[in-house]
């Protein structure tokens, strides 16, 4: 189900919002609108839709309209046009036309938000910045700050309560505005470029710290970026925006693989492959296997069989070749060797398969929920370093 959906959605800046809705209308461009009526169009006809659970990254230069989008979800920006619904329980809220009571409970249960610049209170210790929310919530103070420290502990700051924010780096800020918006236990996080002022090491340190506790918690997370490699890291799909339109919406390996525009072509010129493509992306079907019954050829060379049975899959051929399955989240087993033929998810990365093929020169099996779906050859992964390929439909 989704968690936001957005529809045609325009968000003018200025007091003349009608004539300038008037103008858009026309065909105008945003610079012929902000010549012709001193309105600026922050977000123009936008329509996109989030899923709960998801990671979407908004992307784009300056200018583009990214910023004025995520604001938009939390009623920061008003709607000049369309709609743009936020999942609350069982019912949506439509934000352009809802109460300011319906919109402060959205802000303090549904809808949080992570700053670029920390925002975090100087006067206030660390314990009673993340505790903010819920004191605005009229929480007593006991319950408050447990629950503050069981997030303070959740992002490693549990011994640094008592500190103020001056006394802490600027990732560990960080840290303490992540607590702040998780310690609210909304369903959706909105992040402004939350890591675009700290240092590369503490950002990628951050990212995947997200990522973990994303695992854990499962929030929907509207995510603003100018950084492609962040965005193709954490992002489950990803939005890119110029001049307040939505240019192209997508999975990291579908934007970086199959660009619809000169823009996203540009953004995406000097994207390593090996950093967005994954074992789906390039595999060779299933159904392009010679198949005789339940058995498909998965090695030329070797004449090799694998058997789908109901759950299971199996070595046809006889011989010296055993089957280990492989899951991404394990080290990669040292004792791979070419007598072995390995099960992996399709989800699996370039740069592990590629670490597997030095190993092991048998094919890759793509398997998911027990079924065989796809093999990975050595072509392509040879393919895939050259950039010469397509991807699997």
């Amino acid at each position: 189900m989704n968690a936001i959906t957005i529809n045609n959605l325009d968000v003018v800046f200025g007091d003349k919002q009608q004539q300038a809705l008037a103008l858009l209308d026309q065909g105008k461009s945003r610079q012929q609108i902000i010549d012709e009526t001193n309105q600026v169009v922050g977000v123009n006809n936008v329509s996109l839709q989030i899923k709960e659970g998801e990671i979407c990254v908004l992307m784009g230069l300056s200018g583009s309209g990214k910023s004025s989008l995520l604001r938009a979800v939390n009623g920061l920006n008003d709607i000049s046009r369309g709609e743009l619904l936020i999942k609350d329980g069982e019912q949506t809220v439509d934000l352009a036309n809802c109460s300011k009571a319906k919109l402060q409970h959205l802000r303090t249960h549904r809808v949080s938000m992570v700053f670029q610049k920390f925002a975090l209170m100087p006067w206030l210790t660390v314990l009673d910045n993340v505790a903010f929310g819920l004191e605005m919530q009229n929480i007593p103070k006991k319950e408050r700050h447990q629950r503050a420290r069981e997030q303070l502990e959740m992002v490693g700051l549990a011994e640094w309560e008592d500190k103020y924010p001056s006394e802490l780096s600027g990732g560990m800020q960080q840290r303490v505005g992540l607590a702040r918006a998780f310690v609210m236990d909304t369903d959706i996080l909105l992040m402004d470029e939350p890591f675009s002022a700290l240092d590369p090491l503490i950002r990628a340190q951050l990212q995947d710290e997200l990522l973990a506790l994303q695992s854990k918690l499962n929030k929907t997370i509207l995510f603003v970026s100018h950084d492609l490699d962040e965005a193709l890291k954490i992002g489950n799909n990803i939005a890119i925006m110029e001049s307040g339109e939505l240019i192209q919406h997508g999975k990291p390996e579908e934007i970086v693989l199959n660009p619809k525009t000169d823009y996203v072509r540009d953004f995406v010129a000097y994207t390593n492959p090996l950093n967005v493509l994954k074992g789906r992306s390039l595999m060779t079907p299933v159904n392009a296997l010679e198949q005789r019954g339940n058995t498909y050829k998965v090695c030329d060379a070797d004449e090799l069989w694998i058997a789908q049975n109901q759950d299971t899959l199996s070595i046809v051929n006889e011989g010296n070749v055993d089957c280990l399955s492989w899951q991404l989240t394990d080290a990669i087993p040292s004792h791979i060797n070419d007598t072995t033929i390995v099960m992996v998810s399709p989800d699996i990365t370039m740069r592990d398969a590629i670490e597997l093929k030095r190993l092991n020169n048998k094919p890759l099996l793509m398997v998911e929920n027990n079924q065989l779906v796809g093999v990975l050859h050595n072509k392509d992964v040879y393919n895939a370093l050259l950039g010469d390929f397509q991807l699997a439909s």
